[in-house]
Order: C-alpha cells, then structure tokens, then sequence
C-alpha cells in the first residue's frame, strides 16, 4: 500500500527526453500539427516550434541550405509571429476572404537521429498534401516534409520543418498560409 515513504509508482511518467518517439506519436503530432494550421490557429501552430526552431521551403529541388540560396518561406520564431500578425490583420488583400485549407499528411516514417546543442533530434519524413480554396478557385500543393522534433519537458516540439515543394522551382501566385 503506498504512502510517503512508498509512494504508488507513476502510471504515466514523463518520456525520457533522449528516448526516441513512437511511429504512432508522431503521427498524432503530425496530424495535430496539421489540425491547427487548417483550423487557422497560426498562434498554437508557432507554439510548437522550439525557441530556435524555424520553418523552410526551399525554392529548388534538392536544395541544403536556406542561407545561400532565395526560399519561398525561411523563417524563425520571430518571423513566424509577424506573418502571424499580418494574417490576422483585417485589411491584409490576400487573405480577404481568408483561405479555406485542408492537408492530407500521410507516409510517415522515421528517418534518422541527429544530435545538435546537446539535444537529440528525431528525424521524420511525411508526404503532405494541401488543398486551399480561396475566391473561387482551388489550389494543391503536395511534397515532401521532414521535421527534426525533440522533446522539451516531455511534449515533442518542432527545431525545424522542411517542406520541400514537388514544383518547388515552378511560378506560385501570392502564398500566405504556412505548409
């Protein structure tokens, strides 16, 4: 019988932060990842990047590096915040109306582990679909994404996202919502 010097053993610790995600873990972060960004809560979505996480999609197939070459999005947490805000502002013209998205997030696999800043990374790959329905006309993007997760007290959190466009290198009209 447990008491204060016995206590009753935890049902439900805390995930050791080095310990790998289960396939079925990520796939429910995933998808709730997904959730918030089709639901346009843009806020909650940037609260699960890590403090130094950031957002890319590069603009060429195959590209390694968001620093030397022009990408359609690279951003930081702070950079998050402010197209954040400027979604949220009443008179932004490429959001009036705002866009209706669904995305379709499937093939997810674990990939590798990294280690960076004394933190390990899980590295997993999904194919993502997204659809966005906007003044009449209808938009798909599909392509690969990869996220480097990593615990922090507990919960996953996203150190970075790649979403590497199939058409990557093609002719967008004005892109707003995040992928």
């Amino acid at each position: 019988m447990p008491d204060s010097l016995h206590p009753a053993p935890l049902t439900n610790p805390l995930p050791n932060p080095l310990e790998a995600p289960t396939l079925a873990e990520v796939e429910a972060f995933l998808y709730g990842e997904a959730r918030l960004l089709d639901e346009r809560r843009f806020e909650e979505w940037e609260e699960l990047f890590t403090a130094d996480g950031y957002y890319w999609v590069p603009t060429e197939p195959g590209q390694t590096d968001p620093l030397t070459r022009v990408s359609i999005f690279y951003d930081d947490r702070a950079l998050m915040r402010r197209r954040i805000q400027r979604l949220r502002h009443p008179d932004i013209h490429v959001q009036d109306p705002p866009s209706r998205t669904v995305r379709i997030v499937g093939n997810v696999r674990a990939d590798r582990e990294e280690t960076e800043d004394a933190r390990t990374l899980h590295l997993h790959t999904s194919s993502l679909i997204v659809l966005e329905y906007r003044l009449g006309t209808q938009r798909s993007f599909g392509g690969l994404v990869t996220h480097a997760l990593t615990r922090e007290n507990g919960a996953l959190r996203i150190r970075w996202k790649k979403v590497e466009l199939i058409n990557a290198d093609g002719v967008f009209g004005p892109l707003a919502i995040p992928f």
